[in-house]
C-alpha cells in the first residue's frame, strides 16, 4: 500500500470520527419538546390544617369497690344504656378468718368492759343515793358506763362490716355497685366469680365496668410545631371521622397543649382537644379515628398553578416553572407564590393566564415504552 493511500484512509477515518461526534452532540444538545403542559387556571384555594387523633368521651367514668369480695351478679352488658344511680353488679362478701376473729374479739373485750361498767355504775348509784359518795364521783362511774357502751357498739358495727360489707339494718352501698353517670356501658372487665379488691394507698382498685356519656365526646389529636402558632382556641372545626363514610361533625377547639411532645420521627407535635357537637341519635363508638380539619385562610377566584409543577432553585431556593415559548422552546420563569392547599397553589407574580407550563417530572412516551422493554 502507497503513501497517498494511507493519507485517504486516515482523511476517511477523521472525517468519520468528526461525523460521529457530531451526530452525538447534535443528539445531546436538541431540546425536548414532547413534554406535557398545563395552563394556569383561576380557582378557590382554602388553606387548612390536618390533625390526626381520635374521638373519646368527654365523661368517662371507672367504677370500683369500696370493699374486697367476689363479684355475685352482673345486671348489664356493654353498650347497654344506664341512668345514674342504676344497679351495675353486686359483690358477695368472703370475711377474712384471722380479721373476722380479731373483730369478734373487740366484741368481746367490749362487752366485758361494758359489763364491768354497769356493776360499778348500779353499785355507785346505790352509795350516791345514801349519800356515801360524792357527786364527782357517781358522775364518773356514769361517764364510764356511757364510753363503755359506746365502745361496745362500735366493735359490733365493725365486726358486721368484716362479716357482711356493712353495718347490719343499713342499706348495703357496699357491696352495690351502681352508675354514677348516665350513659353507656363501654367496658365491663370482670365476669361472675372473679374477686375484686378494693381502692387503697397500694392499689387503684378492680375496675368493675366503665360507662361513658356518649353524647358528649371529645376530639384528641396532633399538629406539627410548624402549624400550632395558627390554631386559636375558639375556632369552630370540622371532625371527620372515616369509618363512617367521612361524615363530619361540628366541633370547637377548646385546648391547645403550651408544650410539644417530640415523636419517634423526631418532630414535635403539640396536642389539641376539641367539643364536638354528637346527635343522641348518632352511634358513635369510642376510640375512632378521625381527623380534625382547621380552615386557616380562603381566597376566592385566584390565579393558580398545580403544586407539582413548581421547582425550585438548589442554591437560593426560590421557586420557578418553565414556560413554553413561541420557538417551541421551554424558559425558566421566577414566580412568587401565595395561598396553597396541598394541591393547587396561588401564583401571585411571574406566569399570566394562558401560559404553558412544562409537567417538568413527567417521562415521554418513549422513555415509558424503553423502561417497560427493559423489564419484560
Amino acid at each position: 500500500m502507497n503513501k497517498s493511500v494511507k493519507v485517504i484512509i486516515g482523511i476517511v477515518l477523521l472525517l468519520a470520527f468528526v461525523a460521529v461526534l457530531k451526530y452525538f452532540k447534535d443528539a445531546n444538545s436538541n431540546q425536548r419538546d414532547d413534554f406535557d403542559v398545563e395552563q394556569p387556571f383561576f380557582t378557590t384555594i382554602n388553606s387548612k390544617i390536618v390533625a390526626t387523633g381520635s374521638l373519646n368521651p368527654e365523661e368517662e367514668i371507672e367504677l370500683k369497690p369500696q370493699i374486697t369480695g367476689i363479684i355475685d351478679a352482673i345486671l348489664v352488658e356493654e353498650g347497654d344504656l344506664v341512668q345514674k344511680g342504676d344497679l351495675i353488679a353486686k359483690i358477695r362478701i368472703v370475711p377474712n378468718e384471722q380479721s373476722l376473729a380479731n373483730a369478734n374479739s373487740r366484741v368481746n373485750t367490749a362487752r366485758l368492759t361494758y359489763d364491768n361498767a354497769n356493776t360499778l355504775f348500779k353499785r355507785n348509784k346505790v352509795l350516791f343515793e345514801k349519800g356515801v359518795i360524792s357527786t364527782q364521783d357517781f358522775e364518773n362511774s356514769e361517764l364510764s358506763l356511757n364510753q363503755a357502751k359506746e365502745a361496745l357498739r362500735q366493735a359490733k358495727n365493725d365486726y358486721q362490716i368484716v362479716k357482711q360489707g356493712s353495718i347490719s339494718g343499713q342499706l348495703s352501698a357496699n357491696t352495690s355497685i351502681v352508675a354514677q353517670i348516665s350513659g353507656t356501658v363501654l367496658e365491663i372487665p370482670v365476669r361472675e366469680g372473679d374477686q375484686v379488691i378494693q381502692s387503697n394507698n397500694f392499689n387503684s382498685g378492680t375496675t368493675i365496668a366503665t360507662v361513658a356519656n356518649m353524647n358528649k365526646m371529645i376530639f384528641e389529636g396532633q399538629v406539627d410545631e410548624s402549624e400550632v402558632a395558627l390554631l386559636e382556641e375558639g375556632k369552630a372545626i370540622d371532625i371527620v371521622i372515616g369509618a363512617l363514610n367521612e361524615q363530619r361533625f361540628p366541633a370547637k377547639l377548646v385546648f391547645v397543649a403550651p408544650k410539644g411532645v417530640t415523636d419517634n420521627a423526631g418532630a414535635v407535635q403539640f396536642t389539641i382537644k376539641a367539643d364536638v357537637e354528637i346527635e343522641a341519635n348518632n352511634k358513635i363508638r369510642a376510640g375512632y379515628s378521625a381527623n380534625a380539619e382547621i380552615d386557616i385562610e380562603n381566597k376566592d377566584s385566584v390565579l393558580s398553578i398545580k403544586e407539582a409543577l413548581v421547582q425550585y432553585n438548589r442554591i437560593t431556593e426560590k421557586p420557578f416553572v418553565e414556560v413554553k415559548g413561541i420557538d417551541g422552546k421551554f424558559k425558566k420563569q421566577n414566580i412568587e407564590l401565595g395561598l396553597s392547599d396541598g394541591i393547587n397553589l396561588e401564583v401571585v407574580e411571574g406566569i399570566k393566564e394562558g401560559d404553558k407550563i412544562k409537567v417538568w417530572n413527567k417521562a415521554s412516551d418513549e422513555e415509558v415504552d424503553a423502561e417497560d422493554e427493559e423489564e419484560k
